[in-house]
């Protein structure tokens, strides 16, 4: 008898395998991978996709409207910005679903490659980027371009180690493993907040809009091009082929995984709503209602969103543990709720002055990180695994795309115009669409 490889709680025990070509022992040990080690690549790819996309939300509110959209007033600006900021999770299902033709077509590492180039160049083409007073509009029109051109390669970037880490997890650790990567979005925050807290305290503010702010995105750009470079030479690696392909994690036609699961897509992505729906509304949007209508300090209020941070990965890890006492679907159900009844008391906390403002932060990256931290187990878990390769990465576009990516400018928009009720009733819906998708799919583990 010979063994394969496979992926074991402890990675180190062979599975028995009866189809026999002759593999020797020493080559199959060497094949035996920890799901730990998985987690290592996860936490890798989400912490620099992470980065990225926290260093352009906060230049849409501390940059943007003052180099793209100079001829606007302020709130104006802003809500031009979040329209553009927009457009990553709009390309985003796009690039998976070309990225998926071209992984069939050609590889996975040719995939790979193509989202680090596209990623590499839009983040750059963003940093060096003239604003309108140099180029005029042909200024937004390339701000838009390069930002599309990011959520395509997001798109491209899915190398399925996530879905991987889900199904060879310990069985009583799903949790555990769920929430590993999801530490991602605060170390990402963490950083970026506090990068562009330095530049903001210590440049005057001319040469922060002139030149201050580029810096971070050259960072960007680095640690995107490195992190991509490490997960490509990861799941190019022989082991994590056949595991891949063992666990039947490779691209399915859209078509046939929308006929066959389209109602799986739908309930993934409105199973984790209220996490993404909380996800801007206590990152981005407060940043930019803090900077429009609040004599806080800037750099104040970043130092309270990073110390948020650090709560938000607390919460991340005390997930693991409770999910997988509870179950993910019951931890879901319950944040939902009680994000239902934090949305309440949001708009008395955002007018209550820097003491309400905080602890509208602070407790709002609590509940974010208890329910984000298994927001991948409800994308992951509802597929059949033909398919869940494919539909892991269309689950997480559409999340995001419901949840997220209107959320700052339609919550600045609203509350603006007609006053701070709305956030309530934006928090309160993707509450609601949570516990529905939940209700509608009572088994979301599908192990």
């Amino acid at each position: 008898m010979t063994t394969t490889s496979s992926i074991s709680p402890q990675g180190a025990q062979p599975v028995p395998n009866t189809s026999g070509n002759g593999a020797s022992q020493s080559d199959a040990d060497h094949s035996h991978i920890a799901p730990g080690e998985i987690a290592v690549g996860v936490i890798i790819g989400r912490a620099s996709e992470y980065f990225d996309f926290f260093v352009y939300g906060i230049a849409s509110v501390l940059v943007f409207p003052a180099v793209f959209f100079p001829f606007e007033a302020r709130l104006e600006g802003t809500l031009f910005a979040f329209v553009v900021f927009s457009f990553a999770f709009i390309a985003r299902p796009f690039g998976t679903v070309i990225s998926m033709a071209i992984q069939r077509r050609f590889g996975r590492e040719a995939k790979l490659t193509i989202a680090l180039f596209v990623l590499g160049t839009s983040t750059a083409g963003i940093a060096f980027l003239p604003g309108y007073a140099s180029i005029g509009f042909t200024s937004i029109v390339l701000l838009s371009v390069f930002r599309f051109a990011q959520g395509l390669a997001l798109g491209g970037s899915w190398d399925g180690l996530p879905s991987l880490l889900a199904l060879n997890a310990p069985q009583n650790r799903r949790g555990w493993y769920a929430m590993l990567g999801q530490l991602g979005a605060p170390l990402g925050f963490f950083v970026a907040s506090a990068l562009f807290a330095y530049l903001y305290a210590n440049l005057p503010l001319k040469d922060f809009l002139d030149w201050g702010w580029r810096y971070t995105f050259y960072v960007a750009f680095a640690i995107n091009v490195v992190a991509l470079f490490a997960r490509l030479r990861l799941v190019a690696t022989e082991e994590y082929s056949r595991l891949l392909e063992e666990r039947e994690l490779q691209p399915t036609s859209v078509v046939e995984l929308t006929r066959s699961q389209g109602a799986n897509l739908l309930i993934g992505a409105f199973a984790a709503l209220a996490s993404y729906a909380l996800f801007h509304l206590i990152t981005v949007f407060p940043l930019s209602w803090i900077t429009l209508y609040s004599d806080q300090s800037i750099t104040e209020f970043l130092v309270v969103q990073m110390i948020g941070a650090v709560f938000c990965a607390g919460g991340i890890v005390a997930s693991g543990v409770i999910a997988d006492r509870v179950g993910r679907r019951f931890t879901l159900g319950g944040l939902a709720a009680m994000i239902a009844v934090f949305s309440g008391f949001a708009p008395t906390l955002l007018d209550g002055g820097r003491i309400g403002q905080d602890i509208f932060i602070l407790l709002g990256f609590v509940l974010l990180g208890l329910s984000y931290g298994q927001a991948a187990g409800a994308v992951t878990s509802n597929f059949e695994p033909k398919y869940r390769y494919t539909g892991a990465a269309l689950t997480a576009d559409l999340a995001w795309l419901i949840g997220a990516a209107f959320a700052p400018l339609v919550a600045l928009g609203l509350s603006a115009n007609f006053g701070l009720a709305y956030v309530s009733v934006y928090l309160l819906s993707g509450a609601v669409g949570t516990l529905a998708a939940l209700g509608l799919n009572r088994a979301l583990v599908r192990d």
